[in-house]
């Protein structure tokens, strides 16, 4: 019975370091992924500005 407990109580700990990195893998991946919208939507926000400046240049004459 021994070897059994053993063999389970490893693949315990396998299972747990697997979620664990699965965990950390998927949250890492989120940050990336709010990291980059933010990024895109700060250069939106840019394009959006020099639209806007050409329109006021454009609308003087």
């Amino acid at each position: 019975m021994d070897p059994l407990a053993a063999y389970i109580g490893g693949r315990g700990d396998l299972a747990h370091l697997v979620l664990f990195l699965w965990a950390s893998s998927a949250s890492s991946l989120l940050v990336w992924s709010l990291r980059e919208m933010v990024r895109s939507n700060r250069r939106f926000d840019d394009f959006v500005d020099a639209i806007a400046r050409l329109n006021r240049m454009i609308g003087e004459d």
